[in-house]
């Protein structure tokens, strides 16, 4: 059995969170007044065996009552929304802050990448950080540079090794830093969703890099992501925070559905959407309300995946009877590009709208895109015809929907581009 190599145990960390009413600025004076004040108040009330609340002062617990172990060689996902407590608690795993209850016991040396920029000085060069930075982590000089070549090629960073590191972008910050991490040995590497901010070829090899180090190095990696799809690849199993409380830690497939179903999302499925008074154009006198979508999976919760139906149901208010000749639902990527537009317009049909409230269903067979976010937009008018601003109604943007791939194990090859395909290929003999 693999040896535990992180135990936690009733982990929780406060804050003292200080409140001042707006506009309330104090001068030097004031402070030194309202201190005295403040000081004497506590003397009478310990005098009197009374305790006198500050208004201004409130506890905040980031992490409560926090316990799991990892082994050794676990790729382990942490995921929750905004606010639930990862940043904290990769923080104090990486010995930046104490907890404030709890124990924690973590075997063998620890490198982390939490924000970018950690740990560089920004007047040094990107060459003399790399030996700040594995000095930081406990690397003798000559262990550095047997590891040198291969951080500064990884990185990407060779043409500015030599410039200090406070003109370099942000995406070059973290190709050198993770590049630093990843390749100085530890036994345990930290990453947090600093990932995002380099371009999605170096996310993917940032990816392949932290599955080389537990595949074949057997060491643990604990990865935060908001992206799905790469905790899926990456992770066999997740802990999943919310409000600061660990509410589960199990494989990763189970856990990313239970955050799905969680209300983690701004566009749940299965769930009315009001878009009345979304942002559009159109004439107005018939126009999109509200809508609801489902991949009709349950055992999903009804989240859209790769290669499955969504359906959508949208409700349409018209101020007259009318025909409508297209009707859309359009897909688009985040950058703006359409990847799907099921307009009834190509099937030749027509739709007859009633004076008020009308229910329209429209459900695209096989969702031939991969795991990733995607945006909505929906289209209805007379013809198919008419500008955007002669259209009835048209939003480009009306909401957000994550499509998952949920048969993904592990990390597996991947090809580029947003849409999936079957295909085939025959080798021929001259």
């Amino acid at each position: 059995m693999s040896e535990t190599v992180i135990s936690v145990e009733n982990l929780g960390k406060k804050y003292i969170l200080g409140h001042q009413m707006q506009g309330e600025y104090e001068t030097l004076r004031d402070k030194i007044s309202n201190g005295v004040k403040s000081l004497s108040s506590k003397l009478a009330s310990t005098l009197n065996g009374k305790r006198i609340a500050n208004p201004g002062i409130e506890e905040f617990w980031a992490l409560r009552d926090v316990s799991f172990e990892i082994k050794q060689g676990e790729v382990v996902g942490i995921i929750g929304r905004n606010g639930a407590g990862k940043s904290t608690l990769l923080k104090i795993l990486s010995r930046i802050t104490e907890p404030t209850t709890g124990e924690i016991a973590i075997q063998g040396r620890v490198a982390s990448l939490l924000e970018v920029g950690t740990g560089f000085h920004p007047e040094l060069t990107g060459r003399e950080n790399i030996y700040l930075n594995g000095a930081i982590l406990g690397m003798s000089r000559v262990e550095i540079k047997r590891k040198f070549d291969e951080i500064v090629a990884f990185s990407e960073v060779e043409k500015f090794l030599d410039t200090p590191v406070k003109r370099y972008s942000s995406g070059m910050y973290v190709r050198l830093a993770f590049a630093v991490a990843a390749h100085l040995e530890p036994e345990i590497l930290i990453v947090d969703e600093v990932l995002a901010v380099g371009d999605i070829q170096f996310q993917k090899k940032c990816l392949g890099k932290m599955k080389d180090i537990s595949d074949s190095q057997g060491r643990t990696v604990l990865f935060v992501s908001h992206n799905m799809d790469a905790i899926q690849r990456l992770c066999l199993e997740c802990i999943m925070l919310e409000r600061g409380r660990l509410v589960m830690h199990n494989d990763t497939v189970s856990t990313v559905q239970r955050y799905i179903s969680n209300n983690l999302y701004r566009a749940l499925p299965s769930n009315w959407i009001d878009i009345s008074n979304a942002e559009r154009v159109g004439t107005g006198e018939a126009r999109f309300v509200a809508v609801q979508y489902s991949s009709l999976n349950e055992s999903f919760s009804f989240q859209p995946y790769s290669n499955g139906p969504l359906e959508f149901l949208l409700t349409i208010e018209s101020d007259s009877s009318r025909s409508i000749g297209s009707l859309a639902v359009v897909i688009f990527s985040r950058t703006g590009t359409i990847l799907v537009n099921a307009d009834i317009l190509s099937l030749g049909k027509t739709i007859n709208l009633k004076l008020g409230s009308n229910l329209v269903k429209l459900r695209i067979e096989r969702l031939n895109l991969k795991a990733g976010i995607y945006v909505i937009g929906l289209w209805l008018d007379r013809t198919g015809e008419s500008s955007e601003n002669e259209a009835l109604d048209y939003l480009e943007s009306a909401f957000e929907i994550e499509v998952f791939n949920f048969e993904s194990v592990g990390f597996g090859l991947e090809t580029i581009g947003p849409v999936t395909c079957e295909f085939t290929v025959e080798k021929y003999e001259n």
